[in-house]
């Protein structure tokens, strides 16, 4: 028997070797067509034909006076496996191209292989900062397309787990962009106030996060007892902890220049690229869906919704801040108006025979073994149904063919659409300046690479 051949791998050949994510990759100047350098500087966003950005383009400008240089993906400051080819010329940005994928999970066709009431395990997983707000949008589609009605306490549960989840996912955004300014007692604060919140979701649903909590028909646990104390001692910890964030960053000068006037964003820029949330807001558009376009019981809670005036990352900055505080007013509400009754549908097409039944009923355990093996099937029909994330529209498409099993699922997820603003916030900006830029936009690369 002859021994295998082995080659010897050159370790000049290892540093050379090149990988390529194709079209998603920014190219050198005199190989990019002048009409994809426009569009990479933002210069041809319209809306009613009207250029939005008339700043001129240099696309004279030879490759020997820049460079390309990559950020990311494994770097600290992208807030996930973002990475980011940027054009330098010195520490100045002229253009920036997002490359996405490295967390790709195909959560979309993931869904379309699970039955409906295996699907909020796997949706709220994509932003994993939220993923209440992640099973409520999925779990309402659902609803529609088997057009039942949720208990009003369900309704009332839903919703202030919801803005608990806002108010946590905005602490975890003051926290890392404090930290991305160099600000490391905001980090530890920030996250500090957080566990306040994740700890009140282990005693309800058992878990930190993910925690497959709102499902169609309803949540699946009852609030534990002594649910309004915890929730009030949230509620009133956190308000009075955010004057002391104001204290700490609003008039700190290093964060005012690092924050003001920087990367400024236009109405219609905004509405051209189809972004929401805060990075909409910030711009003066009161766009929220909780008060635009009302779900669950938004209609009878009070609470503002926060703009900005400049579109800038101070304006990002205090929109998520102010949020916190709205949030825990309409948790507030929700301790006081929150009704009795049941906490999920008694359909029981849909929902589960009660625990202690299903050792005294035969019926009760075939039920239930025949909704978690196979699932409920829904009638045929497609529907979307759209939520306010933290981080702007999060919006749910399903197709049912009458299975027990979607036949096509998307998400239309707010980090992803967001993401097209970076190159028009970059643009002119300084290396540190993307930074903070990455930090005001909040993506969550779960959701973008869903």
């Amino acid at each position: 028997m002859t021994e295998p051949t082995v080659r010897a791998v050159d370790r000049a050949d290892l540093l050379t070797a090149e990988t390529s994510e194709g079209a998603q990759e920014l190219q050198r100047r005199e190989l990019t067509p002048t009409g994809e350098l426009g569009r990479e500087v933002g210069a041809v966003l319209r809306v009613d034909g009207r250029v939005l950005d008339a700043r001129s383009i240099d696309v004279d400008r030879r490759d020997d006076e820049t460079m390309i240089i990559n950020m990311g993906p494994s770097h600290p400051s992208t807030h996930g496996v973002l990475r980011l080819m940027l054009e330098l010329d010195g520490e100045f940005v002229l253009r920036t191209k997002p490359v996405i994928g490295y967390l790709h999970t195909g959560m979309e066709k993931t869904g379309e292989e699970l039955s409906y009431i295996q699907g909020a395990t796997n949706v709220t997983r994509m932003d994993y900062l939220s993923p209440v707000i992640n099973e409520l949008s999925y779990s309402m589609a659902v609803e529609k397309l088997l057009d039942i009605e949720v208990p009003e306490r369900a309704v009332w549960i839903r919703m202030m787990m919801s803005e608990l989840n806002r108010m946590s996912s905005h602490l975890v955004w003051m926290a890392t962009n404090g930290m991305d300014l160099g600000s490391s007692s905001m980090m530890i604060y920030g996250l500090r106030e957080r566990e306040l919140i994740l700890a009140f979701f282990e005693k309800t649903t058992g878990l930190r996060m993910n925690l497959n909590y709102v499902r169609p028909g309803g949540v699946a646990a009852d609030l534990p007892d002594g649910w309004q104390d915890d929730v009030l001692v949230i509620c009133d910890t956190i308000e009075e902890r955010t004057y002391e964030y104001d204290q700490l960053l609003t008039g700190q000068p290093i964060f005012r220049n690092r924050m003001i006037g920087v990367a400024p964003l236009m109405a219609e820029e905004a509405l051209a690229l189809g972004v929401t949330g805060p990075l909409l807001r910030s711009t003066g558009v009161a766009w929220d869906l909780r008060r635009t376009m009302p779900y669950l019981a938004y209609d009878q809670v009070d609470f503002d919704v926060i703009v900005g005036t400049y579109g800038d990352n101070f304006d990002r900055y205090a929109i998520r801040l102010n949020e916190i505080r709205e949030s825990a007013r309409i948790v507030r509400q929700c301790v006081e108006k929150m009704p009795s009754g049941d906490y999920r549908s008694q359909d029981p097409k849909v929902t589960p025979p009660p625990r202690a039944r299903i050792g005294e009923s035969m019926e009760a355990l075939i039920h239930h073994f025949k909704l978690f093996t196979e699932g409920f099937h829904v009638p045929a029909g497609e529907v979307y149904s759209a939520v306010e994330s933290p981080r702007g529209e999060l919006g749910c498409y399903l197709v049912a063919d009458g299975t027990a099993k979607p036949w096509r699922m998307h998400v239309r997820a707010p980090s992803f659409v967001n993401l097209q603003a970076v190159p028009l916030l970059m643009r002119g900006g300084t290396v540190s300046d993307a930074i903070t830029v990455i930090s005001t936009v909040d993506p969550v690369l779960g959701e973008v690479d869903r």
